[in-house]
Formats: C-alpha cells, sequence, structure tokens
C-alpha cells in the first residue's frame, strides 16, 4: 500500500488531539477535508482505524498501530530531507587554521568541537606549525587565523589568549618531590623523555637554550604530548611541557622552571583579511582557553 505523508501526518494528529476536529486544525484543514482523508486511510487499510463518539475520537488498536508506524515514517522523512538539504547549502572555503603543537593538545581540539558542532556550515583545515611559519602564512593570506606564541614579532592583529609557560613534570613522590622551582640546568642532569626533533617545542627550546646549555639525555623521544605525559606521569624520566596540558592530571609532580625563556603566552593572530567565520573560530578559542 502507498500512504501520502500529508495523510499520515494528519492522522498522528488526530490521534494526539483526539479529535479529527483538531487534527484538522492542526494542519490548517477544513473538518469535511480531514474526514475524507481519514475515510481514505480507512477504505486503504481495509480496517476502522477510529472510533467516533460525540466528543472526538479514539483509536483502534489498528489505528493505534499505524499511529506509531507513521510517527517513525515521518521522523525518518525529516532526517532524510535534512540529510539531502546540506548538500544543497552553498559551502564557503574552509577557515585555515595554523596552531603550534602545545595548543594542538587540548586548546584547538576543544575549540573545534564546539565550533564544528554549532557551525555546521562551516568546515576548518588545522595545521600544526611553528610559531614562526604561522605568522608567515597568515601574513601571505595562506592561513586565515593562528594560535601563536608572544615572542615573534608581528604586524598583524594579536590578541591575548592564554598562558603558555613550561614546567617540568615527574612521576608523583619522586625527584621534583616537595620542589616549589627549579633550573634548567639541573634539569639535564636527570634523565629525560622528550619530543622528537620535528616537534615545535623541541625546536622552539632549542632556539632558545643555545649551543651551550647542559646537554641532556634522553632515555626516549616521542611524537606527542599525550604520550610524553603518559611516560613521565609513570616514571620513565623527566619531561618539560606546557603547564597546560596537565593542569588537570592529579598524579604527578608539577615544578615551574626558574629560567625566564619557559614564560611565554600564547596569543591569537589574525590574517589581513581574516573572514567572518575566523572570528566565530576566534570566540571559541578564547572560551576554550578560559574553561
Amino acid at each position: 500500500m502507498r500512504y501520502d505523508l500529508d495523510d499520515l501526518r494528519l492522522f498522528t494528529h488526530v490521534a494526539a488531539e483526539g479529535s479529527i476536529t483538531a487534527g484538522a486544525r492542526v494542519m490548517h484543514l477544513s473538518l469535511p477535508s480531514a474526514s475524507s482523508r481519514v475515510r481514505a486511510l480507512e477504505a486503504q487499510a481495509g480496517v476502522p482505524l477510529l472510533i467516533r463518539e460525540r466528543r472526538g475520537a479514539r483509536l483502534t488498536p489498528a489505528g493505534a498501530t499505524l499511529a506509531r508506524h507513521a510517527r517513525e515514517v515521518l521522523a525518518e522523512t525529516t532526517r532524510l530531507d535534512s540529510a539531502v538539504a546540506s548538500y544543497a547549502v552553498s559551502r564557503t572555503a574552509p577557515i585555515r587554521l595554523v596552531a603550534g603543537g602545545s595548543a594542538m593538545h587540548q586548546l584547538v581540539p576543544v575549540a573545534l568541537a564546539t565550533f564544528l558542532r554549532e557551525h555546521p556550515e562551516y568546515d576548518v583545515n588545522v595545521s600544526e606549525r611553528r610559531t614562526v611559519r604561522s605568522v608567515r602564512l597568515l601574513a601571505a593570506g595562506e592561513a586565515d587565523l593562528g594560535v601563536i606564541l608572544d615572542d615573534e614579532p608581528t604586524s598583524l592583529r594579536t590578541e591575548p589568549l592564554a598562558d603558555d609557560s613550561l614546567v617540568v613534570i615527574g612521576q608523583a613522590g619522586g625527584t621534583l618531590a616537595g620542589r616549589t622551582s627549579i633550573a634548567y640546568a639541573e634539569v639535564a642532569e636527570h634523565p629525560l623523555v622528550g619530543l622528537d626533533r620535528n616537534s615545535p617545542l623541541t625546536q622552539w627550546m632549542d632556539d632558545r637554550l643555545g649551543p651551550h646549555a647542559p646537554a641532556p639525555r634522553y632515555r626516549t623521544v616521542v611524537p606527542t604530548l599525550h604520550t610524553l605525559i603518559t611516560l613521565a606521569t609513570a616514571g620513565a624520566g623527566l619531561a618539560i611541557v606546557p603547564r597546560r596540558a596537565v593542569d588537570a592530571i592529579a598524579v604527578l609532580d608539577i615544578c615551574p622552571l626558574q629560567d625566564a625563556w619557559s614564560t611565554r603566552a600564547h596569543l591569537l593572530c589574525y590574517a589581513a583579511n581574516a573572514p567572518e567565520s575566523a572570528h566565530l573560530l576566534a570566540g571559541h578559542l578564547h572560551a576554550a582557553a578560559n574553561a
């Protein structure tokens, strides 16, 4: 049998309202038209669907079954319409976001999760880049928005985002227990775990430490902050990481560095012609930073 969707929609309203008159009103139909549609449904089904009474109508068992399935069919039709309609929406160019490894650990994923959920009309292309490279891309108009460190001069528009100072972490109750601060020179005397040489954080530290800094002994180097923090927490060695990356972890010792270079901050940096969508994303980055 073939059912007309408007007839099914009318019947679900009749079932919900308890009368053909009320169902017709919801559908903006005249009572004769609504009654005719219900009779046509009953003729098609071959069984009575309603028990008509002076003050309304009750569903027969067959009517209750039809109403239940009709609601499911109409809900599925709505989902179908929504899915197909999404392809008809005029798509804008993806927002181009560049950020360093520290921001990519927590800040960017949290912001993207809320932004993409609230703005299905926009897509985002994300690239991990060192600050110096991010600024060049933004200045050349090859990126729209960046999360950069505050030590790279630029004439582009920037605004404060979040603290990104570095700390030393280690297994709870271990080498750092009871310490309120520590110098990098002392940290380098202990076995360390670190990020690999291609990591923006490693390259940034190498630039600050210079050739005369104590040479640390790395027991292993890994590609991600998540792995690095896991190893340090388990006692594999000390690690230098952004404080924000471990704020929510209570099972390790955290010790600030005494070295001036360890104090740094994240900025939001806008391309000269950043689209409005990039400004919307910036709002979610601020919210994630303040969470």
